[in-house]
Protein backbone atom coordinates (compact mmCIF):
# COMPACT_ATOMS: atom_id res chain seq x y z
CA UNK A 1 0.00 0.00 0.00
CA UNK A 2 1.41 3.22 -0.96
CA UNK A 3 0.01 6.57 1.26
CA UNK A 4 -2.02 9.01 -0.83
CA UNK A 5 -0.18 12.89 -0.70
CA UNK A 6 -2.43 14.13 1.51
CA UNK A 7 -3.10 11.79 3.84
CA UNK A 8 1.16 11.36 4.31
CA UNK A 9 0.99 15.09 4.55
CA UNK A 10 -1.94 15.29 7.59
CA UNK A 11 0.14 12.47 9.32
CA UNK A 12 3.33 14.04 8.96
CA UNK A 13 2.22 17.48 10.12
CA UNK A 14 0.10 15.92 13.46
CA UNK A 15 3.51 14.03 14.42
CA UNK A 16 5.33 17.02 13.91
CA UNK A 17 3.11 19.37 15.86
CA UNK A 18 3.28 16.32 18.65
CA UNK A 19 6.54 17.68 19.60
CA UNK A 20 5.56 20.77 20.87
CA UNK A 21 4.02 18.97 24.29
CA UNK A 22 3.04 17.91 26.25
CA UNK A 23 5.49 14.99 26.52
CA UNK A 24 3.57 12.38 24.68
CA UNK A 25 4.83 8.20 24.65
CA UNK A 26 5.65 6.68 21.14
CA UNK A 27 5.58 3.03 21.18
CA UNK A 28 6.86 0.20 19.17
CA UNK A 29 4.75 -2.27 17.52
CA UNK A 30 6.77 -5.13 15.27
CA UNK A 31 4.03 -6.00 12.89
CA UNK A 32 0.59 -5.32 11.96
CA UNK A 33 -1.36 -6.86 14.61
CA UNK A 34 0.97 -5.16 17.41
CA UNK A 35 -0.21 -1.57 15.55
CA UNK A 36 -3.59 -2.17 15.77
CA UNK A 37 -3.94 -2.50 19.16
CA UNK A 38 -1.70 0.13 20.54
CA UNK A 39 -3.60 2.40 18.10
CA UNK A 40 -6.95 1.05 19.13
CA UNK A 41 -5.50 1.82 22.59
CA UNK A 42 -5.45 5.39 22.55
CA UNK A 43 -1.75 6.07 21.56
CA UNK A 44 -1.35 9.04 18.90
CA UNK A 45 1.65 8.07 16.77
CA UNK A 46 3.92 4.54 16.15
CA UNK A 47 7.72 4.14 15.53
CA UNK A 48 8.87 0.70 14.52
CA UNK A 49 11.64 -1.24 16.35
CA UNK A 50 15.16 -2.86 14.45
CA UNK A 51 15.06 -5.52 17.50
CA UNK A 52 11.22 -6.35 17.29
CA UNK A 53 11.42 -7.02 13.43
CA UNK A 54 14.96 -9.19 13.64
CA UNK A 55 13.33 -11.15 16.80
CA UNK A 56 9.68 -11.72 14.33
CA UNK A 57 11.96 -12.82 11.99
CA UNK A 58 14.02 -15.24 14.19
CA UNK A 59 17.26 -13.31 13.87
CA UNK A 60 19.40 -11.51 16.80
CA UNK A 61 19.13 -7.50 16.66
CA UNK A 62 22.24 -5.75 16.11
CA UNK A 63 24.06 -7.67 13.94
CA UNK A 64 22.90 -6.33 10.76
CA UNK A 65 21.03 -8.82 9.82
CA UNK A 66 18.31 -7.65 8.41
CA UNK A 67 18.01 -6.35 5.12
CA UNK A 68 16.75 -2.68 4.44
CA UNK A 69 13.79 -4.07 1.88
CA UNK A 70 13.01 -6.18 4.90
CA UNK A 71 12.61 -3.06 7.30
CA UNK A 72 11.05 -0.73 4.57
CA UNK A 73 8.35 -4.08 4.32
CA UNK A 74 7.64 -4.24 7.65
CA UNK A 75 7.27 0.40 7.82
CA UNK A 76 5.26 -0.29 4.80
CA UNK A 77 2.80 -3.05 6.78
CA UNK A 78 2.76 -0.94 9.77
CA UNK A 79 1.78 2.53 8.16
CA UNK A 80 -1.07 0.88 5.99
CA UNK A 81 -2.50 -1.09 9.36
CA UNK A 82 -3.50 2.08 11.05
CA UNK A 83 -4.40 5.81 10.03
CA UNK A 84 -1.45 7.09 12.80
CA UNK A 85 1.96 8.71 12.00
CA UNK A 86 4.44 5.92 11.88
CA UNK A 87 8.24 7.00 12.17
CA UNK A 88 11.16 4.45 11.40
CA UNK A 89 13.59 2.55 12.95
CA UNK A 90 16.37 2.97 10.45
CA UNK A 91 19.50 1.67 12.35
CA UNK A 92 22.42 3.27 11.27
CA UNK A 93 20.94 4.46 7.19
CA UNK A 94 21.59 0.88 5.79
CA UNK A 95 24.79 2.21 4.03
CA UNK A 96 28.58 3.40 4.50
CA UNK A 97 28.06 6.09 2.37
CA UNK A 98 25.90 9.48 3.68
CA UNK A 99 23.90 9.20 -0.17
CA UNK A 100 23.29 5.96 1.20
CA UNK A 101 21.51 6.93 4.02
CA UNK A 102 20.12 9.95 2.37
CA UNK A 103 18.44 7.00 0.19
CA UNK A 104 17.48 5.17 3.14
CA UNK A 105 15.24 8.22 4.17
CA UNK A 106 13.35 8.69 0.91
CA UNK A 107 12.68 4.93 0.57
CA UNK A 108 11.56 4.99 3.99
CA UNK A 109 8.83 7.73 3.25
CA UNK A 110 7.69 6.20 0.32
CA UNK A 111 6.99 3.49 2.60
CA UNK A 112 4.61 5.57 4.44
CA UNK A 113 7.39 6.70 7.39
CA UNK A 114 6.67 10.36 8.09
CA UNK A 115 9.74 10.36 10.39
CA UNK A 116 12.60 8.13 11.32
CA UNK A 117 16.07 7.70 13.38
CA UNK A 118 19.39 7.24 11.90
CA UNK A 119 22.03 6.07 14.59
CA UNK A 120 26.00 6.54 14.91
CA UNK A 121 26.56 2.92 15.33
CA UNK A 122 28.52 0.61 13.21
CA UNK A 123 27.47 -2.93 13.89
CA UNK A 124 31.20 -3.52 14.24
CA UNK A 125 32.10 -4.79 17.14
CA UNK A 126 35.73 -3.74 17.01
CA UNK A 127 34.74 -0.01 16.20
CA UNK A 128 30.75 -0.03 17.22
CA UNK A 129 30.71 4.24 17.01
CA UNK A 130 31.34 6.15 14.15
CA UNK A 131 33.49 8.92 14.35
CA UNK A 132 31.47 12.47 14.88
CA UNK A 133 32.55 13.45 12.18
CA UNK A 134 31.71 10.73 9.61
CA UNK A 135 28.38 10.50 11.59
CA UNK A 136 27.69 14.00 11.64
CA UNK A 137 27.97 14.12 7.80
CA UNK A 138 25.35 11.15 7.58
CA UNK A 139 23.37 13.16 9.29
CA UNK A 140 23.42 16.44 7.50
CA UNK A 141 22.48 13.33 3.77
CA UNK A 142 19.41 12.36 6.12
CA UNK A 143 17.97 15.38 6.89
CA UNK A 144 18.84 17.06 3.45
CA UNK A 145 16.64 13.96 2.12
CA UNK A 146 14.14 14.45 4.46
CA UNK A 147 13.89 18.61 3.56
CA UNK A 148 13.58 17.47 -0.08
CA UNK A 149 10.19 15.72 0.84
CA UNK A 150 6.93 16.86 -0.04
CA UNK A 151 5.69 16.88 3.82
CA UNK A 152 7.53 17.63 7.05
CA UNK A 153 9.46 14.37 7.87
CA UNK A 154 10.72 14.38 11.35
CA UNK A 155 14.10 13.19 11.56
CA UNK A 156 15.51 12.03 14.75
CA UNK A 157 19.24 11.68 15.39
CA UNK A 158 20.91 8.79 18.02
CA UNK A 159 23.80 8.96 19.86
CA UNK A 160 24.73 5.10 20.99
CA UNK A 161 27.38 6.01 23.04
CA UNK A 162 25.66 4.05 26.47
CA UNK A 163 24.01 0.88 24.25
CA UNK A 164 27.49 0.35 23.61
CA UNK A 165 29.78 0.33 27.34
CA UNK A 166 30.48 4.17 26.68
CA UNK A 167 29.24 5.60 29.74
CA UNK A 168 30.86 9.28 28.24
CA UNK A 169 27.77 11.83 29.05
CA UNK A 170 29.99 14.52 27.85
CA UNK A 171 30.37 12.91 24.53
CA UNK A 172 27.05 12.15 23.65
CA UNK A 173 26.10 15.92 24.79
CA UNK A 174 29.26 16.68 22.04
CA UNK A 175 27.46 14.10 19.79
CA UNK A 176 23.77 15.15 20.06
CA UNK A 177 24.81 18.95 19.26
CA UNK A 178 26.87 18.04 16.23
CA UNK A 179 23.31 16.31 15.10
CA UNK A 180 21.38 19.24 16.06
CA UNK A 181 23.78 21.70 14.10
CA UNK A 182 23.43 19.48 11.08
CA UNK A 183 19.71 19.74 11.15
CA UNK A 184 18.33 16.63 13.49
CA UNK A 185 14.83 17.91 14.40
CA UNK A 186 14.69 15.62 17.61
CA UNK A 187 17.68 14.10 19.41
CA UNK A 188 17.95 10.51 21.00
CA UNK A 189 20.62 9.04 23.19
CA UNK A 190 19.15 5.71 24.34
CA UNK A 191 20.41 3.72 27.57
CA UNK A 192 21.05 6.71 29.91
CA UNK A 193 21.80 5.62 33.05
CA UNK A 194 19.76 7.47 35.06
CA UNK A 195 17.01 10.92 35.60
CA UNK A 196 20.09 12.83 35.95
CA UNK A 197 21.43 11.90 33.21
CA UNK A 198 18.26 12.58 31.00
CA UNK A 199 18.10 15.92 32.41
CA UNK A 200 21.81 17.09 31.51
CA UNK A 201 20.98 15.69 28.15
CA UNK A 202 17.83 18.07 28.08
CA UNK A 203 19.51 21.11 29.58
CA UNK A 204 22.22 20.82 26.85
CA UNK A 205 20.68 21.19 23.60
CA UNK A 206 17.85 22.80 22.15
CA UNK A 207 15.85 20.04 20.19
CA UNK A 208 13.01 17.94 21.35
CA UNK A 209 14.61 14.77 23.44
CA UNK A 210 13.15 11.01 22.79
CA UNK A 211 13.75 8.78 25.90
CA UNK A 212 14.13 5.22 26.01
CA UNK A 213 11.41 4.03 28.85
CA UNK A 214 12.14 0.89 30.90
CA UNK A 215 13.16 1.43 34.23
CA UNK A 216 11.17 0.71 37.26
CA UNK A 217 9.70 3.41 38.57
CA UNK A 218 10.35 5.97 36.24
CA UNK A 219 7.26 7.50 34.78
CA UNK A 220 6.22 9.92 31.59
CA UNK A 221 5.72 12.43 34.24
CA UNK A 222 9.36 12.56 35.82
CA UNK A 223 10.82 11.93 32.04
CA UNK A 224 8.67 15.12 31.29
CA UNK A 225 10.25 17.08 34.59
CA UNK A 226 13.78 16.44 33.04
CA UNK A 227 12.56 17.92 29.51
CA UNK A 228 12.03 15.28 27.89
CA UNK A 229 9.79 15.79 24.79
CA UNK A 230 8.79 12.02 23.52
CA UNK A 231 8.99 9.02 25.14
CA UNK A 232 9.63 5.41 23.44
CA UNK A 233 9.50 1.93 24.67
CA UNK A 234 12.01 0.32 22.00
CA UNK A 235 12.02 -3.21 21.74
CA UNK A 236 10.35 -3.80 25.34
CA UNK A 237 6.92 -4.56 23.90
CA UNK A 238 8.28 -6.89 21.90
CA UNK A 239 10.03 -8.91 24.72
CA UNK A 240 7.17 -8.53 26.83
CA UNK A 241 4.88 -10.29 24.39
CA UNK A 242 7.86 -13.15 23.45
CA UNK A 243 8.49 -13.30 27.70
CA UNK A 244 4.76 -14.27 27.58
CA UNK A 245 5.13 -16.95 25.06
CA UNK A 246 8.40 -18.44 27.24
CA UNK A 247 6.07 -18.46 30.52
CA UNK A 248 3.97 -20.55 28.95
CA UNK A 249 5.48 -22.79 26.61
CA UNK A 250 7.54 -23.72 29.80
CA UNK A 251 4.71 -24.63 31.55
CA UNK A 252 3.59 -26.64 28.82
CA UNK A 253 6.93 -28.54 28.80
CA UNK A 254 7.70 -28.88 32.36
CA UNK A 255 3.87 -28.89 34.00
CA UNK A 256 1.69 -30.30 31.28
CA UNK A 257 -0.28 -27.52 32.39
CA UNK A 258 -2.35 -24.41 30.94
CA UNK A 259 -2.94 -22.53 33.72
CA UNK A 260 -1.30 -19.46 31.47
CA UNK A 261 -4.45 -19.40 29.58
CA UNK A 262 -6.40 -17.89 32.74
CA UNK A 263 -5.19 -14.33 32.30
CA UNK A 264 -5.03 -13.80 28.65
CA UNK A 265 -7.35 -11.70 26.70
CA UNK A 266 -10.30 -13.44 25.37
CA UNK A 267 -10.06 -14.75 21.50
CA UNK A 268 -13.59 -11.91 21.08
CA UNK A 269 -11.15 -9.25 22.72
CA UNK A 270 -8.49 -9.97 20.82
CA UNK A 271 -11.27 -9.74 17.96
CA UNK A 272 -12.22 -6.08 18.57
CA UNK A 273 -9.12 -5.03 19.03
CA UNK A 274 -8.82 -5.51 15.18
CA UNK A 275 -10.90 -3.84 13.04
Amino acid sequence: MTLDVADQHRRAVTFRRLHEGPTFVLPNPWDAGSARVLAQLGFPALATTSAGLAFALGRPDGANLVSRAETLQNVRVIAAATPLPVAADLESGFGDSPAEVAETIRLAAEAGAVGGSIEDATGDPAEPIRPLDEAARRVEAAVAAARSLPFPFTLTARAENFLYGRADLPDTVRRLRAYAAAGADVLYAPGLPDLDAVRSVCTAVEKPVNALAGSPGVTVAMLADCGVRRVSVGSTLARVAMSALVAAAREIRAAGSFDFGTEVLSYSEVNRLMP
